[in-house]
C-alpha cells in the first residue's frame, strides 16, 4: 500500500479566491509522487496563472477544450482514460451546477462527464450561495450520479464573513482520495480502536505515564476508516489531530478509558487494543502540590483494571478481539501466553528497545500472532504495520457482525451514537 505514489490525479480548478489552496495541494500531490495533470476553468485563470500549476505539477495544464494542439484535439476523453482519479476543487456552485446537469460547456466539465473513473469534488463558495437550495439540490444530485463530496467548512470567508463554505482542508481531502485506492474490506464493520497513553495523577502537577505517542493507534484509525469501517477511537492524551472521518474520544486515566471502552464495546465487530494503559495509580491523589523531602519520596499503588482482559472474559463469540504488547524480551512467547490469558484472535507484539521500532518514531515492526501460528512483519511506517494488521483481521472476521444484545456489559457510552 504505497498511498498516493504513481497515481495519476486529473485536477480540475474552477474560479474561486479558494483557487489559491489548490495550488498547494498540487503540491502536496507531488510530493507524495503522484503524477498531477491540472484542467483550469477560464474563470480559474482570473485567480491563479496556469503557469503557476504548471510549474507545481510539472505538466502542461489544460485550458481549452478547441485546442488545436494534434495531442489535445481528444483532452475531453483522453485525459480521464489515463487517470487513476480525478479531484476537482475548489467546485463553484457553477461548476456543481454543470455536474448537476450534464452542461458541457468547458472542458473541465466535459472530462468529468466523460470520466468513468472516480471524481472527488470539493464545494467552496459564499455561505449564501451554499445555502440556497438549487446549490444544496446539485450537491444531492452529484452524490446521488457517484460523486464523492468533500463537503466544506465552516469558518472566515474572503468576503469577510464567518460561515459555511470554505474549501474543506488537504487532510480531508487526501482521505477521500486514499480510500478510493484501498479495499472496502471493512465496509459496514463497527471499529473500536484505543491509542496513547494514559495519565494517573499524583497531585494538581505530576502524574504517572508512559511515552505512548498514539501514532500507531492513529494509523490503524485512518486505514480502518479508508478500507470502509465506521471507527470509533479512544485515545489518551497526545497531541495528534482527529483523523479525518472517525469519531473520537479523548480521555486520561484508565479509568476513564476502560469506561469509554465498555460503552462502545456492545456494538463493535471488532475492537483494538493499542493504546498503552498504566498498569497501576496511585492509591490516593493529593489535592496539594507534594513538597519536596530529603529522604525522598514513597508512592503507594493500586493496580489498574485490565481491559483487555476484561474484554476478552465478556466478549460474544463474533466480536473480534485484537491487543498489542510492547516487549523488550521473549516477543513471541510473551504474546502466545498472552493471547491464550486473554482470550483474543489476534495479539501485536511490538519491540520496545528497537530504535526504529519503540515509541514516538514514525516506523514500526511488529510480529501478528493468531491461534495458528505467527508472522514476523518486516520494517514499515506505521501506515503500511496498520494495513497489514487490518489485513489480517479480515481473514479472522467471521460472516456475521455482533449484536449488541450479545454483549453481557451493561449501558453504551452515548459518545458512540
Amino acid at each position: 500500500m504505497a498511498g498516493l505514489q504513481g497515481k495519476k490525479i486529473l485536477f480540475g480548478v474552477s474560479g474561486s479566491i479558494a483557487a489559491y489552496k489548490a495550488a498547494e495541494w498540487v503540491r502536496e500531490l507531488v510530493r507524495e509522487e503522484a503524477v498531477v495533470t491540472v484542467i483550469m476553468t477560464a474563470a480559474a485563470e482570473r485567480f491563479v496563472s496556469s503557469l503557476t500549476f504548471a510549474a507545481l505539477s510539472g505538466n502542461p495544464v489544460h485550458l481549452d477544450m478547441f485546442d488545436t494542439d494534434s495531442e489535445r484535439i481528444m483532452a475531453h476523453i483522453n485525459l480521464s482514460r489515463e487517470a487513476d482519479a480525478m479531484l476537482i476543487a475548489p467546485a463553484t456552485a457553477q461548476t456543481l451546477a454543470r455536474l448537476a446537469s450534464g452542461i458541457a460547456e468547458d472542458l473541465l466539465a466535459t472530462v468529468a462527464l466523460a470520466a468513468r473513473i472516480p471524481i472527488v469534488v470539493c464545494p467552496a463558495m459564499n455561505s449564501a450561495m451554499l445555502a440556497h437550495p438549487a446549490v444544496q439540490e446539485n450537491i444531492s444530485r452529484v452524490c446521488r450520479f457517484g460523486y464523492h463530496v468533500v463537503h466544506s467548512t465552516s469558518g472566515s470567508l474572503a468576503c469577510g464573513e464567518i460561515g459555511d463554505g470554505r474549501l474543506t482542508d488537504w487532510e480531508s481531502t487526501r482521505e477521500t482520495l486514499l480510500a478510493l485506492f484501498q479495499p472496502d474490506d471493512l465496509c459496514g464493520r463497527q471499529v473500536v480502536i484505543t491509542a496513547g497513553p494514559t495519565r494517573e495523577p499524583l497531585d494538581p502537577v505530576r502524574f504517572l505515564s508512559n511515552r505512548s505517542s498514539g501514532k500507531m493507534g492513529f494509523a490503524l484509525a485512518r486505514t480502518a476508516r479508508r478500507r470502509g469501517a465506521q471507527v470509533t477511537l479512544i485515545t489518551g492524551p497526545v497531541s495528534l489531530a482527529n483523523p479525518p472521518g472517525v469519531d473520537v474520544i479523548r480521555v486520561s486515566t484508565a479509568e476513564e478509558m476502560a469506561q469509554a471502552v465498555f460503552g462502545c464495546a456492545p456494538r463493535a465487530d471488532v475492537i483494538v487494543k493499542s493504546a498503552a494503559v498504566a498498569d497501576f495509580k496511585p492509591i490516593a491523589f493529593s489535592e496539594h502540590k507534594l513538597k519536596k523531602k530529603t529522604q525522598g519520596l514513597q508512592l503507594d499503588l493500586e493496580k489498574n483494571i485490565d481491559i483487555l482482559a476484561e474484554l476478552g472474559r465478556k466478549r460474544p463469540p463474533r466480536q473480534l478481539l485484537v491487543g498489542f504488547a510492547a516487549e523488550s524480551r521473549e516477543h513471541a512467547s510473551e504474546g502466545r501466553r498472552k493471547l491464550v490469558e486473554k482470550n483474543l484472535d489476534l495479539i501485536v507484539v511490538n519491540d520496545i528497545l528497537g530504535p526504529q521500532t519503540g515509541f514516538e518514531v514514525e516506523t514500526n515492526q511488529v510480529i501478528l500472532i493468531d491461534r495458528k501460528g505467527h508472522v514476523e512483519l518486516p520494517l514499515l511506517s506505521k501506515e503500511a504495520t496498520a494495513h497489514r494488521i487490518w489485513d489480517a483481521v479480515v481473514t479472522l472476521l467471521p460472516a456475521v457482525s455482533v449484536s449488541p444484545q450479545e454483549y453481557s456489559s451493561g449501558n453504551r457510552d452515548p459518545g458512540c451514537a
